[in-house]
């Protein structure tokens, strides 16, 4: 495994953001570093210590990794939770076992990996054989470190690549301490190289690199614009982009219908993670005949849900990831406010830690068209309320924004379900069609 090696003076401050207390100090991997852990990447591929063994070998060696996360579980899901202030019941019940299990399942897949033939003419026959790319990198964001971490790590060292991991500079332990958990599990020095580092310098230098043949990156839009350019400028390396968006939970008249309670779900959706998470269910469309009785339910339980220190089991809703974060959601209500827009929050409780960096989960009725908590990506716990009148006006505001990654609907009504399903742009499909 390399991880940063070269003396130098730039550095990683691992800050909590519930306390800004420093958590650790790491050396910040330079492009020199990427150069070096490229080259190695390389010649480990180009030996057959990792790609060429049999898939199941594969396989047994990613199932063992999966086992010593499960061994070391809590100690992850703290390293998550002091890192992200992701509450800790998250990471205990769903990103450290969804991060455990997605690595079993991709080792399940090594072996599972087929070619095709064809017939190209009587007498000749085409076959594709599927192989690993080489030497790969990926980059991550810091709202979901070790989810993202095992994501990216899975498939392309089950596919027999080598892979260096940058993970986002917030949050880099709990990658690192994977890393350590893959020497152990058996994985080949070099195989996977873990690199603590900021964007401008690691991350750039891993998406011009032209010895990357292929990179996945989850995050913002404006970095994942830069990445593409990158790699176009260079060697036209793949680029795998997963980046952010403005998601609306759309409400037909019979929503209340279901028998599940709706307004658990849509908090759900709108607050994990502090509603930092691309798929977010910011934006709630709500037919004008049940806006009101939306609106009085969604601001209530939202005011209940437990704010306070994310490493207590109760806790619902921690900090953000830094102050700059909480500052630029805050900018963005005062402005809609200022608009004529109406805050509904129950406001922070007493006795947070001064320096945390917390936002109360805020609902925002009546903001203008155009406003920027209607338009942009927050990455907060801020949603917003706009009504319609009829299907297609619901699909013109669903629409109304540049990302289009997910959206949710409630209705019962196959006709509207699939009516809605074509007309709202969202590449992630609709979540909850219909019940």
């Amino acid at each position: 495994m390399i991880m940063t090696t070269e003396a130098n003076d730039r550095l990683l401050r691992v800050v909590n953001p519930a306390t800004g207390e420093t958590l650790d100090t790491l050396p910040a991997a330079t492009a020199g570093e990427v150069d070096t852990a490229v080259d190695q990447a390389h010649r480990v591929f180009d030996s057959g210590v990792w790609a060429a063994r049999p898939p199941r070998e594969r396989a047994a060696v990613l199932l063992r990794l999966a086992e010593l996360m499960e061994r070391d579980a809590e100690i992850l899901a703290r390293l998550d939770c002091e890192d992200a202030s992701k509450p800790i019941t998250e990471c205990r019940t769903g990103d450290v076992p969804g991060a455990i299990e997605s690595i079993r399942w991709f080792a399940e897949a090594a072996d599972k990996v087929f070619g095709r033939t064809a017939p190209t003419s009587h007498d000749h026959l085409g076959l594709m054989s599927r192989e690993p790319v080489g030497a790969v990198a990926a980059v991550l964001p810091w709202n979901y470190p070790l989810a993202m971490a095992a994501w990216k790590i899975g498939p392309a060292l089950a596919a027999g690549n080598s892979l260096l991991l940058k993970p986002a500079e917030a949050t880099p332990r709990s990658a690192l301490h994977v890393a350590r958990l893959a020497t152990e599990a058996g994985l080949p020095d070099g195989t996977l190289a873990v690199l603590p580092g900021y964007g401008a310098e690691a991350g750039r230098a891993l998406a011009r690199h032209p010895g990357i043949g292929a990179l996945s990156f989850t995050g913002s839009t404006a970095t994942g614009r830069r990445i593409l350019a990158d790699a176009a400028e260079t060697n036209f390396k793949r680029v795998s982009l997963e980046m952010g968006g403005k998601s609306p939970q759309v409400l037909m008249p019979d929503a209340f219908d279901f028998g599940v309670d709706l307004i658990d779900d849509m908090i759900a959706a709108a607050f994990l993670t502090m509603g930092q998470n691309c798929t977010a269910g910011s934006r709630i469309l709500v037919h004008e005949d049940i806006a009101a009785q939306v609106v009085a339910r969604f601001t209530a339980a939202a005011g209940a849900l437990v704010i306070g220190d994310p490493a207590k089991p109760d806790t619902r809703t921690g900090p953000l990831i830094s102050t700059a974060a909480r500052d630029r959601v805050a900018r963005a209500v005062d402005e809609a406010v200022a608009a004529g827009a109406v805050a509904h929050t129950a406001g922070l409780p007493a006795g947070l830690h001064p320096h945390g960096a917390y936002y109360p989960p805020t609902v925002v009725v009546g903001a203008p068209d155009g406003s920027r908590v209607l338009t942009e990506e927050l990455f907060g716990p801020v949603v917003t309320v706009q009504t319609f009148a009829s299907e297609q006006e619901a699909i013109r505001t669903a629409n109304a924004t540049p990302y289009g990654l997910a959206a949710s609907l409630w209705t019962h009504d196959l006709d509207t379900a699939f009516s809605l399903a074509r007309g709202i742009q969202a590449r992630s499909g609709l979540r909850q069609l219909l019940q």
